[in-house]
C-alpha cells in the first residue's frame, strides 16, 4: 500500500459533482483499490457519493491511498490530476 498527501488546487474542489465524476472516472481506470482520506474519514475513491461526502474544497489537504498491482501508477496519475487543479477536466470545457 502506498499513500501521499495532496492539497486540492481545483477551484471547485472535490465537492462538485462534475469534477468528482471526472476524478472517479480516472480512479476507475486503475485496478488497485484506491481511497481518499480527509481527517478521520476514508472513502472509496471510485465512489461518487463517497468522495462527495467528504466535501473537499480548494486548499484542503487529503491523503490518497492505493493498494494493488498498479498502486504506484494509480497514485502518480491521480496525484498529478489533483496537483494540476484538474486542468485536464477544465481543458475539456467542463468547468
Amino acid at each position: 500500500m502506498v499513500s501521499c498527501k495532496i492539497t486540492i488546487q481545483n477551484s471547485q474542489g472535490l465537492h462538485a459533482p462534475r469534477p468528482v465524476a471526472f476524478f472517479i472516472q480516472k480512479a476507475n481506470s486503475y485496478k488497485s483499490s484506491i481511497w481518499v482520506e480527509r481527517g478521520d474519514r476514508r472513502v472509496n475513491a471510485k465512489s461518487l457519493l463517497g468522495v462527495l461526502s467528504l466535501a473537499v474544497t480548494q486548499g484542503m489537504e487529503i491523503t490518497l491511498l492505493a493498494d494493488g498491482a498498479d498502486e504506484n501508477t494509480a497514485l502518480a496519475g491521480l496525484s498529478q490530476l489533483l496537483e494540476t487543479g484538474l486542468s485536464e477536466f477544465e481543458a475539456r470545457g467542463n468547468s
